[in-house]
């Protein structure tokens, strides 16, 4: 191949064979996209049960083989291991002389640029980093889901157009990411996607404890207007007691996480106290409620004490308040099995990276 991959009519690059090694939740799906597009998959690596189970049901008649096989056999290779794994695959890659010079190797890390793959670009590949924020499932469901879907795309400006035709083609829409922004980007997204499931998993354990039947009926329509209005609105969009100031229904709800799930206190805490800062400097929460509210707390936070009865007001508070706006990474070896790219991660997310 010469210094970019060939192209097509409206920069569509060549029909690529593509190969994938780490069969996790995340490469069988974007090899079965790219299939959709006219590229050819070829050969796909994996060492679990559930990573042969995933290629057999979205790379049907693919083989399996070993890594090296691979790159061996592919023009477009995804490495899509956990971000951990990623560094020594690719320095075993290019070690033991898998890296064909001309071959497109992406990875859809998100916490790396392209820098990660600087072993096999000494080696003559071409590297491109595509990362999806999607979370996945492992099932054809997946492909779906690509339709529409952002990717951090990160590569040298001569590949550029061709990392951009490739997520088109997936069905995904491209966004820049510079190399030195992939770090705080992949935060962004592990705030939003990975502590989301931690929060509505959190929120439908202690409505059951409650008693509420359906969980998830209840918090279904809840939370979809909740994202709608904190898309389009930002925090403009903050509702509740923390928005309003209401410090004794703060300290009621401390009180009864303290009883009932202390484990969920910090957290509680700590989201409320960002809600609070947020608020604040969007003019949401008067100052004047701020300060009993900041002092709940402060008093509740990081203390092993029960907390003051539901319905009554916090120390230093004047009781409930009403007012204010509602508004399969092998390692140096790469025919070893390496981690289980099957594992879950942390989102990544963001997107499960643990599958990536």
């Amino acid at each position: 191949m010469n210094a970019m991959p060939p192209t097509e009519a409206q920069d569509r690059p060549a029909r690529l064979t593509v190969g994938v090694v780490g069969a996790g939740r995340v490469g069988p799906a974007l090899a079965a996209s790219l299939q959709l597009a006219g590229h050819r998959p070829v050969a796909v690596s994996g060492v679990s049960d559930a990573s042969v189970r995933r290629a057999a049901e979205l790379l049907p008649d693919v083989p399996l083989v070993t890594p090296a096989e691979v790159l061996a056999r592919a023009d477009l290779v995804l490495l899509t291991v956990p971000d951990d794994a990623l560094a020594d695959l690719v320095s075993g890659l290019a070690e033991t002389g898998a890296v064909r010079p001309g071959q497109l190797l992406v990875h859809t890390s998100g916490r790396f640029g392209t820098a990660v793959l600087d072993p096999a670009t000494r080696a003559g590949a071409l590297p491109l980093a595509l990362h999806p924020a999607m979370t996945f499932t492992g099932t054809s469901v997946d492909v779906q889901r690509l339709a529409g879907c952002s990717f951090g795309v990160t590569s040298p400006d001569e590949l550029r157009m061709a990392a951009e035709a490739l997520v088109i083609e997936m069905g995904g829409e491209p966004e820049w990411i510079a190399e030195s922004a992939r770090p705080l980007y992949h935060a962004a997204l592990a705030i939003g996607a990975n502590h989301l499931v931690t929060l509505v998993a959190q929120s439908m354990e202690l409505l059951h404890d409650a008693g509420v039947q359906a969980p998830d009926r209840m918090l279904g329509p809840l939370l979809g207007a909740a994202l709608d209005n904190a898309l389009r609105s930002g925090d403009a969009a903050l509702t509740g007691p923390v928005a309003r100031g209401d410090a004794g229904t703060v300290a009621a709800h401390i009180a009864e996480l303290r009883r009932h799930a202390p484990q969920s206190v910090a957290g509680y805490v700590a989201m409320a106290r960002t809600t609070a800062d947020r608020a604040l400097d969007h003019g949401l929460l008067k100052p004047e409620l701020a300060e009993d509210l900041l002092d709940v707390l402060a008093d509740h936070g990081d203390g092993p004490g029960p907390g003051p009865a539901p319905g009554t007001a916090a120390p230093g508070t004047s009781g409930p308040r009403t007012s204010g706006p509602d508004p399969d990474s092998p390692g140096p070896d790469p025919d070893s099995p390496g981690p289980d790219p099957d594992a879950p991660d942390t989102p990544d997310h963001g997107p499960e990276e643990g599958d990536r």
